[in-house]
């Protein structure tokens, strides 16, 4: 018997709740989760090594405020109007009022003719492609804004993939020589939404706090992720004009936590907004950025955008102190940072 299912097979249902849950049982976290059946998230282990999953990190089905962390007040929450869910993909949808239109009214490829409004919305919406990412958000890093719980259009809204959740199973598996990865078994499709990157979502003075007191501070960096996409010195909203909050993943997250790193990635993190009061707390929304075959590992590039990183990695002078990147593609830096 693998020793990450032990636990499970020889305690569970037979311990009184408070022992269960000291006895952290991974397995029972995640067959706990409403959409354990139809998409369930599996573990194995397929090598020699006998690890398993870290005994004090928690599966969460979504973030965690942590204290100094607060979400916007009711009095500045907003969401659209729209009646019909179709309104929700044009320039009449508040939700929609920061995303750019399309630059050309002629690149409405979803089969609505005859509506002349420009087009706003991420997705399309119509045949095999609907719920992917349209071309010109997959090769930009432009936010995503989608509806949410506050509006008024109804949860089949073409405007709320990453709102609805995942839909792709996902595997974590122990790799040979990167401890813990993530696969999929059945096919992702380019621009298809994968999952949330989940966590503890603390403070930047608490982030600092926790790196600090890491072993090895570089290290602690592979699970903190800054939600720094729309931070402005000069926003007159404080949240934005000062330190960015952070999610940090290390001990409480979903299946994305174990994703690993790749210069030459198959996923991209896009941030999602859903009610714009609360951009400070957006999410981290992985997608596919090309077709990913079932069972080829996942991984997104944990620098993207740094360009001072790739400067890093030539200079002698830092090398030294920079954590050796073990991707082993044709584009590796060499180094994460």
């Amino acid at each position: 018997m693998e020793a990450l299912t032990k636990r499970h097979f020889f305690h569970h249902g037979k311990l009184d709740p408070e022992a269960q849950k000291a006895l952290n049982c991974h397995l029972c976290q995640i067959r706990s989760f409403a959409t354990y059946k139809p998409i369930p998230i599996t573990i194995v282990n397929e090598t020699n090594d006998g690890a398993t999953l870290p005994p004090d990190f928690r599966f969460i089905e979504r973030s965690v405020l942590t204290a100094g962390v607060e979400e916007a007040e009711e009095s500045f929450r907003t969401g659209c109007d729209c009646v019909d869910d179709e309104d929700c993909m044009y320039s009449s949808c508040l939700c929609l009022e920061e995303m750019a239109p399309d630059s050309d009214e002629s690149d409405n490829d979803d089969g609505l003719e005859g509506r002349p409004r420009r087009k706003r919305f991420a997705y399309h919406s119509h045949g095999a492609k609907a719920g992917v990412l349209r071309s010109r958000i997959l090769d930009s890093r432009e936010p995503i804004y989608e509806c949410h719980t506050g509006c008024k259009c109804s949860l089949r809204c073409p405007n709320r993939v990453v709102e609805r959740g995942r839909t792709v199973p996902l595997q974590i598996f122990r790799t040979d020589n990167r401890g813990w990865g993530v696969r999929c078994p059945v096919d992702i499709k380019k621009g298809q939404f994968v999952d949330r990157y989940l966590g503890e979502i603390i403070t930047g003075k608490e982030a600092d706090r926790r790196r600090a007191h890491s072993d090895i501070s570089q290290r602690k960096d592979v699970y903190l992720f800054a939600l720094d996409k729309f931070s402005d010195e000069d926003s007159l909203d404080p949240r934005l004009a000062g330190p960015p909050l952070e999610v940090d993943g290390e001990f409480m997250s979903g299946p994305t936590r174990f994703i690993n790193h790749s210069c030459e990635p198959n996923m991209r993190i896009f941030a999602r907004v859903g009610d714009h009061a609360d951009k400070h707390i957006h999410d981290l929304a992985l997608f596919a950025i090309r077709e990913i075959p079932r069972g080829e590992e996942l991984t997104f590039d944990y620098v993207d955008g740094l360009e001072e990183m790739e400067s890093d990695a030539h200079d002698p002078s830092k090398m030294q102190s920079m954590t050796p990147c073990l991707c082993q593609s044709r584009s590796c830096r060499g180094f994460l940072w």
